[in-house]
């Protein structure tokens, strides 16, 4: 080959794959119409659906404080003291619309709802790349409209909550892995001088750059990394592939750290310690933790509505034990000892240590009597709660279908919505089922499908049951619905330059 020749190859290898990163095949018309109706939903539900949870109060007045005092923290006890009990991303994502548009939740909000549109494009871009060549165009726009009139995600712009700029940063981020899964550089040969090297270094890093300020919103973030680990690990498993694969692990790696280290040098410099995550449990230092107590609840617990009943009550008000299910308790005997666990808890709102030792001593008794329910069927039906619940908790409706004659006579409304929306999440789940069908020899269907598993399995282990957190998967199951509309008599071979999970 002309030296002249490889040498201009070389220069526009990134321009020409950020062009099949950023290609999406999606005429204007429907870009505009699918945006606009996107819009119109979003903003309905920031109208007539606005919601604050019990986190929103930590995250404005972080971002207030931020901006009027030049401090990341908290008053407590009348003084304004540094914290890390909350990553800092959502809080400066509130803090620049503070500052450019005045105090206003409902400009968070606006906001937000334009993030997620730019995430309903995204997915259409991922779906644009499990798709065949001939189909890339339809499939595309059908994952543009599934994702802009999708009420789960779409509700989410009326939540002042982190989902929204989680999802658009992960979505993101596994855009880029998705791409890269194709980058000349692990198709090359050449381990001498590897076609495109520092293309595919600049890619993986801004993915894990991504995948980096996605931790700063979500703590769980790196799951992403993960997936991705997984599928790289499955496609340069050949000895031949290894130095790929180190070269790939490190420079995500570096990517990831890039927007973390200043927040742990802030922390360092702060708080005294290195912090690159934000706590497990938003404790701050010396807060006392009651893991004992969660891991009772893990033997039991795979309702959402639980968590108000017992986690969310601890040092706030009484738990009592006639509100547990029968599924908390195996004996009479174990009924009473909880009684009076929780007895000595009610008498004055305080979890010590000696009493969270009781409740880690009763979870050891009741996953040794029936391990099998702690590791693998509470997890499970966990599971099941977050991908098939109605998605309507933070529509201010009951989400309650039974007795149904009952509910029916209770809020026509109410009963409609929660059947409404059930029956659309099971089409969504149908769709992905068929879709997966479509592109299941493809690579960038394993990451996707592994992200979808992994979040959904490290969600059944954290300490409470919220539908909310596997929000953050939907643009991925999403991309994968739209894959059905790739089947058809004539698209049953693979399409040229796709590529196989075993190439």
């Amino acid at each position: 080959m002309n030296p002249a020749n490889s040498a201009a190859n070389s220069s526009s290898e990134p321009a020409s794959f950020a062009k099949t990163v950023l290609n999406l095949p999606v005429s204007p018309a429907h870009l505009a119409a699918a945006l606009l109706a996107g819009l119109a939903l979003r903003l309905f539900f920031v109208i007539h659906f606005p919601f604050s949870a019990g986190d929103t109060k930590f995250y404005d007045e972080l971002a207030r404080n931020w901006l009027d005092h030049g401090v990341y923290g908290l008053f407590t006890n009348g003084r304004l003291a540094p914290t890390d009990m909350r990553a800092p991303g959502y809080p400066a994502f509130v803090a620049c619309i503070y500052a450019v548009f005045g105090r206003s939740g409902s400009a968070v909000l606006v906001a937000q709802a334009i993030v997620d549109l730019m995430t309903c494009v995204v997915t259409a871009l991922i779906a644009a790349r499990l798709a065949p060549l001939s189909k890339r165009a339809i499939v595309a726009t059908a994952a543009l409209w599934i994702a802009a009139l999708c009420p789960f995600t779409a509700n989410f712009a009326a939540v002042f909550l982190t989902e929204v700029l989680a999802t658009f940063l992960t979505t993101l981020a596994l855009l880029i892995f998705v791409c890269v899964l194709d980058h000349p550089f692990m198709q090359s040969r050449d381990d001498g001088a590897p076609r495109g090297l520092f293309s595919f270094v600049a890619w993986v890093v801004v993915g894990g750059a991504l995948v980096g300020l996605g931790t700063l919103v979500r703590p769980e973030t790196p799951l992403v990394l993960v997936a991705a680990g997984l599928v790289f690990c499955i496609r340069l498993r050949h000895r031949a592939d290894w130095r790929k694969l180190i070269l790939t692990a490190s420079w995500m790696a570096v990517g990831l750290l890039l927007p973390l280290t200043p927040w742990a040098m802030r922390n360092a410099r702060t708080m005294g310690r290195i912090e690159f995550l934000a706590p497990r449990y938003a404790e701050t230092e010396g807060d006392f933790i009651p893991r004992g107590f969660f891991a009772w609840t893990q033997t039991w617990m795979v309702r959402f509505e639980d968590a108000y009943l017992v986690p969310w009550r601890l040092g706030k008000g009484t738990i009592a034990a006639g509100s547990l299910p029968s599924s908390a308790f195996d004996s009479p005997a174990e009924r009473a000892r909880v009684e009076g666990l929780l007895n000595r808890y009610n008498s004055d709102l305080k979890m010590t240590p000696v009493l969270d030792y009781e409740f880690a001593a009763l979870a050891r008794e009741r996953t040794a009597r029936h391990p099998l329910r702690t590791r693998i069927f509470i997890p499970a039906a966990r599971a099941w709660m977050i991908w098939f619940g109605p998605r309507v908790a933070f529509l201010r409706y009951s989400g309650e279908l039974w007795p149904p004659g009952e509910r029916w006579r209770d809020s026509h409304a109410d009963f409609a919505t929660t059947v409404g929306f059930g029956l659309l999440n099971l089409v969504y789940v149908g769709l992905a089922l068929v879709g997966s069908w479509a592109c299941r020899a493809k690579s960038e269907f394993a990451l996707l499908a592994a992200f979808i598993l992994i979040r959904t399995a490290f969600l059944t282990h954290v300490q409470t049951v919220e539908p909310r957190y596997v929000i953050v998967c939907f643009p991925a199951l999403l991309a994968i619905c739209a894959q059905a509309w790739a089947i058809s008599r004539h698209s049953r071979a693979a399409a040229p330059g796709q590529t196989e999970l075993a190439s």
